[in-house]
């Protein structure tokens, strides 16, 4: 059985570790900036028109690396999608009309924020229900430890085996 102060060094140890994490994680979400893949031959000559684009490209999720936009990533379907995007523009299209487009071909999974509906609510709820459990792992964790801390010796108990201990020393004495 572990000891209290055991126990508060295995959490003390782990708390350390958990901000490490936490602090690597943010250091590199911080420094590291995202590459862009377009390149000069897609982009537009007119700048308020190549703006329109880059906005609309960051809105869109590439479907083969799944956490980029199709602005950040250099995968095939992704410079694809951004000419297509960037042909539209030039062809009038509005914004609202091309994203539309996009969502009947791909679906709403295209969008990198997809729209809270009944289709899409287990996206949404899913990192809450993650936190819920994780929570709820803690909190299993703690109840254990505090039966295993609970089923430590009373003082009668103790008494009676320190009294065992040193009847058996008492018999078992030094001889000379």
């Amino acid at each position: 059985m572990m000891t209290t102060t055991a126990l508060w060094r295995n959490q003390i140890i782990i708390g350390l570790a958990l901000v490490n994490m936490a602090i690597g994680i943010l250091s590199i979400s911080t420094i590291s900036t995202p590459a862009h893949a377009i390149t000069a031959e897609e982009m537009l000559a007119n700048p308020e028109l190549e703006e329109r684009a880059r906005n609309l490209s960051k809105q869109l999720r590439c479907l083969v690396c799944q956490n980029q936009s199709i602005d950040d990533s250099d995968a095939d379907l992704a410079r694809d999608l951004r000419r297509e995007v960037r042909s539209q523009i030039s062809a009038g299209t509005s914004d609202d009309a091309i994203i539309d487009q996009l969502r009947a071909k791909y679906g709403d999974y295209v969008l990198l924020n997809p729209p809270l509906d009944q289709a899409t609510l287990f996206l949404w709820l899913a990192p809450l229900g993650f936190i819920l459990l994780g929570g709820a792992i803690v909190v299993m964790a703690r109840r254990q430890r505090g039966a295993a801390i609970a089923n430590e010796l009373d003082a009668a108990e103790r008494a009676r085996i320190e009294k065992m201990l040193a009847s058996r020393d008492s018999e078992n004495g030094p001889k000379t």
